[in-house]
């Protein structure tokens, strides 16, 4: 008996300041801003709504909060390299200039960024 497979999905994030988050996912990726509620900021992102919750501290988690599928990823980090966003470096065996990783074995390919409250968020090409 499915329960939630036919429900949309919503994903989730958090900012101590609204205002440089909101320049940063409507600026530079490019997402659209529905709406700039008291408690969030909620985006559009290609079919799912993003909310980024408006908090006093963000805790930070050390490892990818919130990613994005693309068809080109080398494409994909030159057109937000020119919005300004920067990729991250982890120094891993596979990991080129750009800051694509492409893990032993396969045929992925994965680059981290983060907005302006440190979230860690991903581009990744299957």
């Amino acid at each position: 008996m499915p329960l939630l497979d036919s429900a949309s999905i919503m994903a989730f994030s958090a900012t101590a300041d609204a205002d440089r988050a909101k320049a940063f996912y409507r600026d530079q990726l490019g997402l659209r801003l529905v709406s700039d509620e008291p408690y969030a900021l909620v985006f559009e992102a290609g079919g799912t709504m993003l909310r980024v919750q408006r908090v006093k501290e963000v805790r930070v988690a050390q490892y990818t909060a919130l990613g994005w599928q693309v068809p080109d990823i080398a494409a994909k980090v030159e057109e937000l390299e020119k919005a300004g966003v920067k990729f991250e470096h982890y120094g891993m065996p596979g990991q080129d200039e750009k800051g694509i990783w492409t893990p032993p074995g396969s045929t992925a390919k994965v680059a981290w960024f983060k907005d302006p409250d440190g979230n860690i968020l991903s581009l990744t090409q299957f």
